[in-house]
């Protein structure tokens, strides 16, 4: 195969992908135009439509999608492979992507990386918050955070913090209007907070547990965030209950500008997690950014 056609097969991956000539050509460094004579060549060559247009967006046909599917897992290793190469290098340097919440890329991410950024300053780090359980392999992220019960089992997960809790709370204002809640039910009551997973596209059900018992509540109130910042922040200002990691919402108990409901509801469950596919080759970048993030129990 010429050179000039894996150029143009790499062409209709980042289109496939970006769905948008506009996004990939500014990504590969071409125009418009040219991007988008490319495929009408490629296409002519190959004797199928790979690509259905339209005015607001560019999305793959099914033989489109069959390509896409088949050639980027195998560009995805080869890129890997090169960056391997990059073991001979005296700096470790390159990007790494990882997609957490953006709770993790605050209270985790952030704090355990900034010793090595500063260490190595040809290592870059580009951190995408998403709430959604975003396909690591198809957007092309090198490593997603999640909690335990969410990793997948054909994925390598390393452990980044200890086990954690949810709280649900509240400002000491909205509990003068309201009766406290005594059990997970007494939330249906309730004006709560919620939050919208993109994944699902719908809100997501708080989860209590308590001598084994196992409960999934779906709230109802006037508020949806798809952060859990703007949750906090409302509940801050009394507009309702929120459910939220309690290392968010502690220092604000502690003042008592919130007041914590539940908690017996609320048991610790797997920590957070950096997990990436099992068939992965680790760069020395990669490798460092695994190893500054991971959890060392101190036994403090």
């Amino acid at each position: 195969m010429q050179r000039g056609h894996l150029d143009d097969l790499l062409a209709f991956l980042a289109v496939a992908r970006e769905q948008s000539f506009t996004r990939a050509a500014a990504m590969l460094g071409v125009s418009q135009s040219a991007l988008s004579h490319t495929m009408r060549e490629l296409e002519a060559r190959l004797g199928v439509r790979l690509l259905t247009r339209t005015t607001r967006r560019v999305a793959p046909t099914e033989a489109g999608e069959r390509l896409a599917q088949s050639l980027g897992p195998r560009f995805e290793e080869i890129e890997a492979d090169l960056a391997a190469l990059s073991q001979l290098r005296d700096k470790p340097a390159g990007t790494v992507r990882i997609t957490a919440t953006e709770y993790t890329a605050d209270a985790i991410l952030l704090p355990k990386l900034s010793s090595l950024l500063r260490d190595y300053p040809d290592i870059k780090v580009e951190i995408a918050v998403d709430y959604g359980l975003t396909d690591i392999v198809t957007q092309r992220f090198d490593a997603g955070v999640r909690s335990g019960e969410q990793v997948s089992k054909d994925m390598i997960a390393v452990r980044i913090g200890p086990d954690m809790r949810m709280a649900v709370v509240g400002a000491p204002s909205y509990f003068r209007r309201r009766l406290e809640p005594n059990r997970p039910q007494d939330l249906i009551s309730h004006n709560c907070i919620n939050l919208r997973l993109p994944t699902h596209g719908g809100l997501y059900a708080w989860e209590f547990e308590k001598a084994g018992r196992e409960l999934k509540v779906r709230v109802d109130g006037q508020l949806t965030f798809n952060t859990t910042a703007q949750m906090l922040n409302a509940a801050l200002s009394g507009l309702g209950l929120t459910y939220v990691p309690e290392g968010l919402a502690q220092p604000h108990i502690a003042k008592g500008r919130l007041k914590r409901v539940l908690e017996d509801w609320c048991p610790p469950f797997s920590g957070y997690h950096l997990w990436y596919p099992s068939r992965r080759q680790s760069s020395p970048a990669f490798a460092l950014v695994v190893e500054a993030l991971r959890w060392r129990n101190t036994g403090g």
